[in-house]
Parts: structure tokens; sequence; C-alpha cells
């Protein structure tokens, strides 16, 4: 009789553990849209668009949402560019919370869409670190234009189409996910101000720690 009161105890035990950890799962598995928790600790120099997609399948592997195609939100420049509209799939897309924060690429770009600090999280669910915040790192990599689309002419907005470092030289087109800070009042998600060159110290004087939005392509 004891032993088996005490197996029904361990059953109704691990039911229990089972039932607390589903949510969680159920979050990862639903995540397709986070910030970067950390940079590649090399500025603007991100690998190329390869490298910013290994880093973003990495930290969502490392989240349990490894299952899916991640590609970072980011443009490139010059011949055979892309924009970084075209990489993300289509939507719609949700944060580690459950939180949809955009129906599709159109809503994505519009007024209707709900990043802001409070949703633009990171891969493990954590505010990221806004205007008001110390240090700031409010500034997202995309080296693109309030619709997605990559900066046009010849100055760089990519960081060599995100492979420099370069301290003072060139520079990266950012956006403010907490969408403040720019006294010009230009303070999209994913469009605000360039950077003053591409070495970390560049990104941090203005806000930054080399961090980029990831989205789920499926």
């Amino acid at each position: 009789m004891i032993t088996a009161a005490l197996l029904s105890v361990f059953a109704s035990v691990t039911l229990l553990a089972l039932g607390a950890s589903a949510p969680a799962q159920a979050q990862s598995s639903a995540m397709s849209f986070f910030v970067t928790s950390v940079g590649l600790g090399k500025g603007g120099d991100l690998g190329g668009l390869e490298g910013a997609d290994r880093h973003c399948h990495s930290l969502a592997q490392a989240a349990g949402a490894g299952g899916k195609t991640w590609h970072a939100y980011l443009s490139t420049q010059g011949s055979g560019g892309v924009n970084a509209k075209d990489r993300i799939g289509k939507g719609p897309w949700f944060n580690a919370k459950g939180v949809q924060v955009a129906a599709n690429v159109a809503d994505l770009h519009g007024d209707t869409n709900k990043i802001s600090k409070e949703t633009a999280l990171d891969e493990k669910g954590m505010t990221v670190k806004g205007r008001s915040d110390t240090p700031t790192q409010h500034d997202m990599l995309t080296g693109t234009q309030r619709d997605g689309t990559a900066v046009p002419g010849t100055d760089d907005a990519t960081c060599s189409n995100w492979t420099s470092s370069t301290n003072g030289q060139g520079g990266a087109m950012v956006g403010h996910h907490d969408l403040i800070g720019n006294p010009q009042g230009i303070n999209y998600w994913n469009y605000s101000h360039k950077t003053p060159g591409c070495a970390p110290a560049n990104l941090q004087r203005v806000g930054g720690d080399g961090l980029f939005y990831c989205f789920a392509t499926n």
C-alpha cells in the first residue's frame, strides 16, 4: 500500500512538472522574431549576411527554437545588394512571449506594427536596454531605409556589407527598438541614423552594441 501511494505521488509530481514546463516550450516553438541578446563583438563586422544568419540560428537554437530558418534583418549595398525585407519570409512574427509584432511584410514596415521596447525582446524573452538605460543599447544594425530596402548611393551604410570593423571609417544605418533617442524625430525600429564608423567603440558611442533583429522565414 505504501509503495503504491508513493508511486501515485511521484506520478502526480511528474505530471505537474511537465505541465509547468509546457508553456515555456510552447513559447519557444512559437517565437519567430527576436533581438540578439549579444553581438558578435566585432562592431559592424558580422561575417557578412552568412555570419549574421548563423548568429541568429545559434541564439535561437540555445533558446529552444533552432528548428526554423533564421535570417538577420540586414540589407547590403552595391552590385548584388539585397533588401532586408526580402530576407525574412512572409510572417506573421511573434516574440519569445507569443506577442505578435507584425502580421506580414507590409504590416511590419507600416504604422501598425507592434515593435517597441516592450515587445522587441531578445531570444530569452528579456527586455533589451533602451535610451533611458545604462548602457544604452537601442541601436539595431539594419542598413535599411524605413521601407526595408537598402540605403541607396555610394556612402557606406552597411559597414562594407557587414564585413568591416574599421575605427572611424564607414558606418551602419541603425534603427531604435525603443523608438526614441534621435532629436530629429527619426526613430523608426529599423531606421534612425548612421554610426560614425564600424568599430565596437564607434557603435557604443552613439547607443549601440552590434545587436540586430532576427526573423524566422518559415
